[in-house]
């Protein structure tokens, strides 16, 4: 009977062992996911640029996580993966934990209440310490290292707790909406009435910045974009000698480059690749440093173009129409322009937009953008909604106005207004002398 017992005895005793090894071992684990979820969420674009020159197993596996199919879903994915492996840890450790204390609670014969609360202070202690704040702060000062140990774990952790993590970011997404919904809603026109109540006697510049911010959302890319007839591109089977002297008259730093005719673009052309022919270091042909096109419909909105523009890390896109035909290009500073005004350097020209002759004539040119016109004389972004179809610019809607392209010296009106065509060809108007009819407009 002594043997059985000391047998008994001894059986539990390696059992005891194996389950506190069991628990150390998920204390670890759990260390390990909760730190992960601070050195991935802290990575910064220089650090996404180290995994990426790396080229490891456990840098693409990273880069996966963040990136793949898109930047916000992977992040939610990956914040979801998190938060079930560990919160599944951390259960499995409390469970475990109890087990195991529970014969030591009996020999000390304290009262249920007195077990409980102890058994609660111990692993709260032991979870804290070392599965949030030793991990994170080590994440802290290692992300891109604990990154890389635990892309394998968390990349097929996400693989086989795919149903679960979906139905996560599904009630997120819902919950998300339900939200929104309730929320009280503002209009922008009322936005915008608050920012000159509220900036009667601020700067003008911070004024239209705040506008800018205010209203840069609902702004498609076609309102900002520069129309084809204005982009200086190359055809793709032009002469080497002929394109550096191309390059040297426009003096931009990226140039589409087309087949046969606009509506064809095959790649955009980054000047600075080209240092090693024009330096005479490569015998490769300039075609071979083009790269591939970013194309962007007409009606998409400038915030999410932004947001892929920081993405994809590119500064240039190929507006297109439904049908596919380019309609002209659009850059990071358009839309930076957009918000915070003109953007100038020192290798811009001044460009004559308008010229006002007095209180209530202007001359402005063709192209320039109705929005813009808007602004000069403090009108409604809508105001002239109901003549001007699907244009954007002056001229655009002086040929909605009159069916047909307006000779010079026509005269077309529109309330307040009169547009007289001082310049315009077969094609397009080019110049108009603009009147307000108003008495007084404010500067």
């Amino acid at each position: 009977m002594i043997a059985l017992f000391d047998i008994a005895s001894a059986g539990m005793y390696i059992q005891s062992i194996l389950l506190a090894l069991v628990v150390i071992f998920l204390v670890f684990l759990s260390g390990l996911i909760s730190g992960s979820e601070n050195a991935f969420f802290s990575l910064t674009p220089s650090d996404l640029n180290d995994l990426e020159e790396k080229n490891t197993r456990g840098s693409k596996l990273a880069l996966n996580l963040l990136t793949k199919p898109d930047r916000p879903k992977a992040s939610r994915n990956l914040l979801a993966t998190i938060l079930i492996l560990n919160n599944f840890i951390n259960i499995s450790i409390i469970v475990l934990s109890t087990a195991l204390l529970g014969d030591f609670w009996q020999s000390l014969e304290l009262s249920g209440w007195m077990t409980f609360a102890l058994e609660v202070g111990l692993i709260t202690f032991m979870l804290v310490l070392f599965g949030e704040i030793i991990p994170k702060i080590y994440a802290t000062q290692n992300n891109q290292r604990l990154v890389i140990f635990t892309s394998s774990l968390l990349f097929y952790s996400q693989k086989l707790l795919r149903p679960f993590v979906w139905m996560l970011t599904q009630s997120t997404v819902l919950i998300d909406k339900r939200i929104n919904r309730t929320q009280d809603n503002v209009s922008l026109e009322e936005l915008n009435q608050a920012i000159e109540i509220a900036s009667e006697d601020d700067n003008i510049e911070e004024k239209n910045i705040l506008k800018g911010l205010v209203n840069y959302g609902n702004i498609s890319v076609k309102q900002i974009m520069k129309p084809r007839i204005d982009v200086s591109a190359v055809d793709v089977a032009t002469e080497q000698q002929e394109l550096i002297n191309l390059i040297k008259e426009w003096g931009y730093s990226r140039v589409p480059v087309f087949e046969d005719n606009f509506d064809k673009i095959v790649g955009v052309l980054y000047i600075k690749d080209l240092l090693p022919v024009l330096t005479n270091k490569s015998e490769k042909n300039w075609q071979s440093f083009m790269r591939d096109p970013f194309f962007v419909p007409e009606n998409k909105k400038i915030d999410d173009l932004l947001e892929e523009f920081q993405e994809k890390r590119i500064h240039l896109a190929i507006v297109v129409d439904e049908y596919g035909g380019s309609e002209g290009i659009v850059t990071m500073e358009d839309i930076l322009e957009e918000i915070f005004g003109d953007l100038k350097d020192e290798f811009d020209e001044d460009e004559l937009v308008y010229s006002k002759l007095d209180e209530t004539t202007y001359i402005f040119e063709g192209k320039v953008l109705l929005t813009d016109m808007s602004k000069i004389f403090e009108l409604s972004a809508d105001y002239f909604e109901e003549v001007k179809g699907e244009a954007d610019t002056l001229g655009g809607m002086l040929m909605e106005i009159n069916q047909d392209i307006p000779k010079r010296g026509e005269v077309l009106e529109f309330e307040d207004f009169e547009f007289t065509v001082e310049s315009a060809d077969k094609r397009r108007v080019k110049r108009v002398k603009v009147m307000y009819k108003q008495t007084e407009i404010e500067e």
